[in-house]
């Protein structure tokens, strides 16, 4: 019996040293949390930019002139990531709605400064870890006020308007899991200090003249809820409650 403890005990601190040595060194090693940039040229010559955003359970695509902001493309839904694979179930495609509903799945190699698609010829650099902003995460819209009346949404209707950020990064969605329609997006940077929100676009899908305005608004967090109060662009008073996403 005593043998056999020792043997044990033995194995148990094998175990242990080798896990200490492999265990990564860097917190961020192997994690997509957070988002990542690609520039690119398009047939045409045209300079693009590529962001992608993680949540822990969301992530979206977006490509969009360097030098314009024009809006290309956008695509995105939930993901899951094991041995190597990168499978995605897709709520919304720009430029391919049938693909709405369909499950995707792709070789993806990771560091933690560069994924890259295996076979696709695409690198994509890391712009944040989901640090600093204190928004990171996917949200949608459950709530607003209009002329001081609360109006709430069902998040779980197929009618989304979605909002997806990483430490520094912002990008909102509104679109129709069922009808497979996409309406709108935007996106570009964003910062959180001393309760204030703010974004600056730098793509808007609708509007090319909202490209460069940067919006204030006062935040507070609760509850897994962001609630926030500003202007828009167009300078109309904006309440808005997002609920934090986790399916």
């Amino acid at each position: 019996m005593k043998n056999i403890l020792i043997i044990f005990g033995s194995c148990l601190i094998l175990f242990l040293t080798i896990n200490i040595f492999l265990k990564p060194t860097n917190a961020n090693a192997q994690s997509f949390i957070g988002a990542w940039e690609r520039n690119h040229i398009s047939k045409d010559g045209v300079k693009l930019k590529s962001i992608v955003i993680f949540s822990k359970s969301h992530q979206v695509l977006t490509t969009y002139e360097t030098l314009t902001g024009e809006f290309i493309y956008s695509n995105g839904g939930t993901w899951k990531f094991n041995n190597n694979i990168m499978t995605k179930k897709v709520e919304f495609d720009t430029n391919d709605s049938t693909r709405v509903g369909s499950i995707i799945s792709f070789d993806v190699k990771i560091s933690d400064s560069i994924v890259s698609v295996v076979g696709g010829n695409m690198k994509f650099k890391r712009i944040d870890n989901g640090r600093p902003g204190k928004l990171n995460g996917a949200w949608l819209m459950s709530a607003r006020f209009k002329e001081g009346t609360k109006q709430l949404r069902d998040t779980t209707n197929p009618r989304k308007t979605m909002k997806i950020l990483s430490g520094t990064r912002f990008q909102w969605i509104a679109y129709n899991t069922e009808s497979k329609k996409f309406m709108a997006t935007g996106g570009g940077s964003y910062s959180t200090l001393n309760g204030e929100y703010v974004e600056n676009i730098e793509f808007f899908s609708r509007d090319n003249s909202r490209i460069g305005v940067s919006l204030k608004f006062n935040f507070q967090l609760l509850d897994n809820k962001w609630e926030h109060k500003g202007f828009s662009s167009k300078g109309n008073p904006i309440h808005e409650i997002w609920s934090k996403r986790s399916d």
